[in-house]
């Protein structure tokens, strides 16, 4: 029997078969990288941009075919799927634009030296876990920062997305990068905590649930290895008393449904101040009953289907137990049958401590309706939460937005009046259970280099 099967979430068939490789296989694939980095951090940093120019390039070309097969694994509408690969493309080109200038050598003039140099040197293997929700963009997000800083990489994806793993890989070989500094390997856990403790790993990465984070951090931790988490969330945004209130009701349906629902940086509490809630509950209750899920391939469908049946189970019962402890049902809310793992667009109030609803991650199209008394109230319930992933202000006073989004939101990000899922130029990550570390704006690409001081004294 087949180790992985990969499963169209839409109709519920089976799509193709994969078997994990053996323990010396992986082993051989990794001192292979490692060889190859060897020669690969020799190269210059203009040099690296030209390969990462071609990468770019080779990924276009396979766009359509990409696409589609993300739609098939994970169930994201093709539409959204074409989206997803134009960011990988910028994030191409945003590396070869800033990622020079990024990791040149910074001298510093210092009291009783001849000069102090701090310059940023790779350090070897970079192991990437990456989620089945964005198939191509989180793989691009950590390696080409990687490749760039003269890293290699290796890559294990989510099962139910090994095949678009398999493309990424084929993708990056017909490129002019060296074949040995990116590959995607196909383990087990067991396997996985081996490579995290093997001494030619020299950095571990995991986007995923802060339950995954954290045996990850740990395993890291034991090997003294450095890790990056970017970690799930429940992202609060906050619609105040001054805020356009149609804009803020657009951005919420969107920032809420977009991928399915399933983004770690996504509107997932709606925390209204009172004096607007009523408004906005009759407008965004319209909004969701008239998004329908549907074959995601179909332009006319505003969202697909969950990427599995036992996280379309899970959600429902979330939903559930919210309920069963006080929370109301708005729209949505019923498990509809059929093979597939859809779930309906669905809101809920009266959501309160205690519920899966305000405490936890609701991965897929349910949102949270949370009256808050006034902005002070609001910005409390916001921060009233494990994570710190991102979130959004609403409010015509830009300068106030700002001034909340810098100095009170316990978040990494904060969206003003908008919502976008990344941007190359501006880091992304988060604090407490969202995770730490960086990556885009140029952070990432410092996450796993030696940050090395040279000392040049004055000498006789």
């Amino acid at each position: 029997m087949a180790d992985i099967t990969t499963v169209n979430p839409a109709t519920g068939e089976d799509i193709k078969e994969y078997n994990y490789m053996s323990t010396d296989e992986v082993n051989k694939i990794v001192e292979a990288s490692h060889q190859a980095f060897l020669e690969w951090r020799k190269t210059s940093h203009e040099e690296r941009a030209k390969v990462i120019t071609s990468i770019g390039e080779t990924l276009m070309k396979y766009k359509e075919e990409l696409s589609k097969l993300m739609t098939e694994e994970r169930g994201k509408l093709y539409s959204q799927s074409l989206q997803e690969i134009e960011l990988c493309k910028g994030i191409c080109d945003y590396t070869v634009q800033k990622g020079v200038e990024a990791l040149t050598d910074d001298e510093r003039d210092i009291e009783g030296l001849k000069k102090g140099i701090v310059t940023y040197q790779p350090i070897g293997v970079i192991y990437g876990m990456q989620p089945w929700n964005f198939p191509a963009y989180q793989v691009f997000r950590y390696t080409i920062a990687n490749l760039m800083a003269g890293n290699s990489v290796l890559l294990k994806h989510a099962s139910n997305v090994t095949g678009s793993g398999l493309l990424i890989e084929k993708i990056f070989h017909e490129s002019d990068l060296p074949n040995d500094l990116f590959r995607t390997i196909l383990i087990d856990h067991d396997q996985s905590e081996k490579l995290i403790g093997h001494d030619k790993v020299r950095g571990v990465t995991l986007t995923g649930s802060d339950g995954a984070g954290s045996i990850v951090g740990q395993q890291a931790a034991k090997a003294i290895k450095k890790s990056v988490l970017e970690l799930g969330s429940n992202d609060a945004f906050i619609v105040l008393e001054d805020a356009d209130l149609e804009l803020a009701v657009e951005t919420c349906t969107q920032a809420r449904l977009i991928n399915n629902g399933e983004t770690c940086v996504a509107a997932k509490r709606f925390i209204v101040v009172d004096s607007v809630y009523d408004e906005f509950r009759k407008r965004i209750i319209e909004k969701f009953e008239s998004k329908k899920a549907g074959d995601p391939m179909d332009k006319s469908s505003d969202f697909g289907p969950l990427a599995r049946k036992d996280l379309q189970e899970k959600l429902h019962e979330q939903v559930e137990e919210s309920v069963n402890k006080g929370a109301t049902i708005s729209v949505g809310g019923q498990l509809p049958a059929g093979k597939g793992s859809f779930y309906p667009a669905t809101i809920l109030e009266n959501v309160k401590k205690g519920q899966p609803a305000y405490d936890d991650e609701l991965f897929g199209p349910v949102a949270s309706l949370i009256r808050a008394k006034d902005q002070d109230d609001a910005l409390r319930i916001a921060n009233d939460s494990r994570y710190g992933l991102g979130g959004a202000i609403f409010s015509k006073d830009e300068e106030k937005a700002i001034r909340l989004a810098r100095e009170e939101f316990d978040t990494g990000m904060v969206y003003i009046n908008g919502y976008g899922l990344a941007n190359p130029a501006l880091p992304f990550g988060g604090v407490k259970n969202s995770g730490h570390g960086r990556e885009h704006g140029g952070f990432g690409i410092k996450e796993f280099v030696n940050i090395k001081g040279l000392h040049v004294h004055k000498g006789q």
